[in-house]
């Protein structure tokens, strides 16, 4: 048993919010937890910075198929985050994790906007 051989599978990212996103100056950090049968089973990828998006929950949680049903052993880890960016600036309100941010997303995006711009400048940096 060698401890030191666990980190290789418990990895930290940072993603800068895109700039055309209401996330735009924001350093948002992930945790990237890889399973042993990686690469046939995604990673476990979550926020832990807090972040108001329907597509991400309180727990930091990400609803997006490539981390679930669409996984391809042929993923990287950069082409996962480069997802996760776009997910950032496009995101799936019918595919929400949480319907009340959707909801918003949907019937009033300046008040959408606004709120995770001031997350963002909370939470992010």
């Amino acid at each position: 048993f060698f401890p030191s051989l666990l980190l290789v599978f418990h990895w930290q990212a940072t993603i800068m919010g895109p700039g055309d996103s209401p996330y735009q100056g924001g350093v948002f950090f992930l945790t990237i937890h890889f399973p042993t049968d990686y690469p046939f089973k995604p990673p476990k990828v979550a926020f832990t910075t807090k972040i108001y998006h329907p597509n991400i929950n309180s727990n930091g949680s990400i609803c997006l198929d490539i981390l679930r049903s669409q996984w391809s052993p042929a993923l990287t880890v950069s082409k996962v985050l480069l997802s996760i960016c776009s997910l950032l600036c496009d995101p799936n309100p019918d595919d929400p994790l949480v319907p009340d941010i959707a909801h918003m997303y949907k019937n009033d995006k300046v008040k959408y906007n606004k709120l995770a711009k001031d997350w963002t400048q909370k939470y992010a940096m």
